[in-house]
């Protein structure tokens, strides 16, 4: 494996792994509990209409706001100061310049790849998540956030990157705040449902696992452009809660990281393999306006190549995926050749490579959400036991 590359076993980062699989995010935590409060009256409870008017104008807009929301947004509305937006703005456009590669990148390797190990597979059965009709619109919510935290000046305090990544981090409390007090999640065995493990191996997937693979697929990045996109990507793990030492400039770092995540993972769930076969047979749901069956077949038989590709035979095998040859990916390595040794080179081709991405996405989104209005999942307008006034 590539990643066993980046430095030798460190035995105390191991341990603080396997610790931090029973550690929250514990100011969204506090927040999601005050929102749980059944009396209506009660001083220190939270509405839904209270965190959004405090998301959408400030605290200060919200009369009277409870100490948990205060505190909340005590935590996400101060800029650190080792953000550089200018920077933060060159990983946006990084992303984008990318294209239809990290959104392969991001289905194939990060996504479906993670469906190989146990606990986080498991957290999307538990919660409903990719099964059945849900699959195409679960999968377009994450491309539509990932996308949405990459445009200008979007990680600012009224941009929508934000925004949906505050949204995001409150979801995580209030699915870890459902799932301990009316699941069955055995913490003592998988750790809480939402944990700052694995919400340090997910950010991750979306920065040095991106980087990786759109390398495999024959895309130029240089240091430069590794850098802004790691730095996009860590003031948006701050913004989800990510802890702090956990937040890397360096995608050597980040590397090392996810490798040594790797090897206190559990193979061979029986969560994977249903998960990894629904979002390939969603592919043939996919909203196309013309010859739908048709591009819908060969979605599914690309993604299946192109998975071969990333996982080898072992990988598919693991997922119960069936057998299929990495055809897809001869092409996709030659045009990246071009667009991205050649073209990428200069300020014209850049410029075409960011238009042509940015079309790219808007036109894969549609495929996804088809007429429905393009979002994250919803926050209910009032969590399950409150009682709203």
């Amino acid at each position: 494996m590539l990643l066993r590359q980046h430095g030798k076993v460190d035995p105390a980062l191991l341990t603080t792994i396997g610790e931090r699989l029973t550690a929250r995010d514990t100011v969204a935590a506090e927040l999601a509990s005050a929102m749980r409060v059944s009396d209506a009256v009660h001083p220190e409870r939270v509405t839904m209409r209270q965190f959004r008017r405090a998301l959408a104008e400030g605290i200060d807009s919200v009369p009277n706001p409870p100490k948990a929301l205060r505190d909340f947004f005590a935590a996400v509305d101060p800029v650190p100061d080792w953000v550089d937006f200018d920077l933060v703005n060159e990983g946006g456009r990084v992303a984008r310049r990318f294209g239809r590669n990290a959104a392969d990148v991001m289905l194939q390797l990060a996504l479906i790849g993670s469906y190989r190990f146990d606990g986080p597979p498991r957290l999307l059965v538990e919660t409903g998540g990719l099964t059945g009709g849900s699959a195409l619109r679960r999968i377009a919510e994450t491309q539509q956030w990932a996308t949405a935290v990459t445009g200008h000046d979007a990680m600012r305090r009224s941009g929508q990157g934000f925004h949906l990544t505050v949204h995001v981090r409150l979801m995580h409390a209030l699915v870890n705040h459902r799932m301990e007090h009316d699941g069955d999640w055995d913490v003592d065995r998988w750790g809480l449902p939402v944990n700052q493990s694995d919400l340090a191996a997910t950010l991750g997937l979306f920065n040095a696992v991106q980087l990786l693979g759109v390398r495999l697929l024959g895309v130029r990045v240089t240091r430069a452009e590794s850098r802004a996109l790691m730095h996009l990507w860590k003031y948006v793990g701050h913004l989800l809660g990510v802890d702090q030492d956990w937040l890397y400039d360096r995608e050597i770092l980040q590397h090392r990281f996810n490798y040594h995540v790797l090897l206190t993972q559990s193979y061979g769930g029986s969560a994977g393999p249903p998960l990894a076969n629904a979002l390939v047979e969603a592919q043939t749901a996919l909203h196309f306006t013309r010859f739908a069956r048709l591009r819908g077949a060969y979605a599914r038989a690309r993604l299946l190549s192109m998975l071969r590709y990333f996982l080898g035979r072992r990988g598919m095998r693991d997922l119960g995926l069936p057998h299929a040859l990495p055809w897809a990916v001869p092409p996709v390595l030659a045009a990246n050749l071009l667009r991205y040794h050649v073209l990428g080179r200069t300020a014209a081709g850049r410029a075409h490579l960011l238009h042509s991405g940015d079309r790219f996405v808007r036109h894969h989104l549609h495929h996804y959400f088809g007429e429905q209005p393009p979002g994250v999942g919803p926050l209910p307008a009032e969590p399950p036991g409150a009682v709203t006034p």
